[in-house]
């Protein structure tokens, strides 16, 4: 992740407090509570840190123990929290159904290759309640059973 996308997102979570009481999302990353020690607790960067290592990398909480000394239920903390701010965040501008001028413009983009916007990955989901005159179109030999395809795609500009 490039380091403007990260202080970007780290400064709309800290600036945030448009709807009051602020949720408790949001209330995780501002408060900088203390330990029993009375030393401070984790800062937004360690905790934004935590949650982006555990959904770039796929790392348990766990994990990050050894690299920012964060106990596993914190980790876990950290992403649920981070998570729901993103989605409150960003869901309006990023998290939408595309709109007929954005596939349009997507189209444009992939080399006049229709229904083709530029493939991230496809995922084989398993389907149990297949209907049983459906299930020889719907099964391939490496799988064994009826699947449908989940796609994701993005533009160039990385629009997903």
């Amino acid at each position: 992740m490039r380091k403007e996308m990260f202080l970007r997102i780290a400064r709309d979570k800290h600036s945030f407090n448009s709807i009051q009481p602020l949720p408790k999302h949001f209330q995780f990353f501002h408060i900088g509570a203390t330990d029993a020690s009375g030393r401070p607790s984790f800062n937004i960067f360690q905790k934004c840190t935590s949650a982006i290592r555990q959904l770039a990398y796929s790392y348990k909480a766990n994990a990050l123990d050894e690299y920012l000394q964060m106990a596993q239920n914190t980790g876990y903390q950290c992403l649920d929290a981070f998570c729901k701010c993103v989605i409150h965040l960003y869901q309006n501008e990023y998290l939408r159904r595309p709109t007929e001028a954005d596939i349009e413009r997507l189209t444009e983009q992939v080399h006049g290759f229709p229904g083709m916007l530029g493939s991230i990955d496809c995922m084989h989901w398993g389907w149990k309640n297949c209907h049983v005159a459906w299930q020889g179109q719907y099964t391939r030999d490496d799988k064994g059973h009826p699947t449908i395809i989940l796609e994701a795609v993005a533009s160039y500009d990385l629009w997903i």
